[in-house]
């Protein structure tokens, strides 16, 4: 019998875990609870998660900051909430790291379906159609491993979110060829295009930061203007 993927919620107000517990559990999941991202840490250090859902404005140490601690030791899926959805808020969320947004008040429904497109974007990943070894620059600078999940930079370690890597990934293994901002989110996200362009852009920005030794002057992710990005 397969083993249920496991959900950390957490979020201060217990109304709201409950129903987003009430809604995982009727799904299969297993679902482990925090009220604080102090919590969280905790129990992402000890139990296996398969993805985390974070609450932004909580006690003890905010979602942003327990987002960034996560971040520094694990690659687990995680999706902000926040009762604030201006543009900048959301950009802060995703440029910590997590890999998508949901803003309070929010349909439970809509909740569990990216919890399952998350998860769904993590397991297609490690899968055996998406093999093949990519290696882009004259001196095979950067090196894009799809079975091992590994991305390298002069033979350096680069540590990226699951997203991040999806989308270099999908970059690099069709060299030369534009994908416009909504064919980055169709193809990664598996969802269709709605007010994508300030999601992609951050985690474009968040890995020209990481693989680009000038990321106002990038090296490897082009961008070609009105129309989208490349790696030639």
């Amino acid at each position: 019998m397969q083993q249920a993927n496991s959900v950390l919620v957490a979020d201060d107000d217990p109304d709201i875990r409950d129903i987003i517990q009430i809604y995982l559990r009727n799904e299969g999941y297993r679902v482990l609870e925090a009220e604080d991202g102090m919590q969280a840490l905790k129990l992402a250090e000890r139990e296996k998660v398969d993805i985390i859902i974070l609450d932004i404005m909580m006690p003890q140490m905010d979602g942003i900051r327990a987002c960034m601690k996560i971040r520094e030791k694990s690659d687990v899926p995680i999706i902000m909430l926040s009762a604030k959805g201006e543009d900048l808020d959301k950009i802060t969320g995703l440029s910590t790291g997590a890999d998508d947004y949901v803003v309070k008040p929010f349909n439970p429904l809509e909740l569990v379906a990216r919890v399952k497109a998350c998860l769904r974007r993590q397991h297609m990943i490690g899968k055996k159609a998406e093999r093949g070894r990519v290696e882009v620059g004259d001196l095979v600078d950067l090196v894009v491993d799809p079975v091992r999940h590994l991305v390298t930079i002069r033979g350096k370690k680069v540590n990226l979110t699951p997203i991040e890597f999806a989308i270099l990934a999908l970059l690099a293994k069709n060299r030369g060829q534009v994908f416009s901002v909504d064919a980055i989110y169709e193809q990664v996200w598996k969802e269709d295009a709605f007010h994508s362009d300030n999601t992609v852009m951050v985690h474009i920005r968040n890995l020209r930061e990481k693989i680009e030794d000038i990321p106002r002057e990038p090296r490897y992710i082009k961008t070609v203007w009105g129309v989208g990005y490349k790696i030639e």
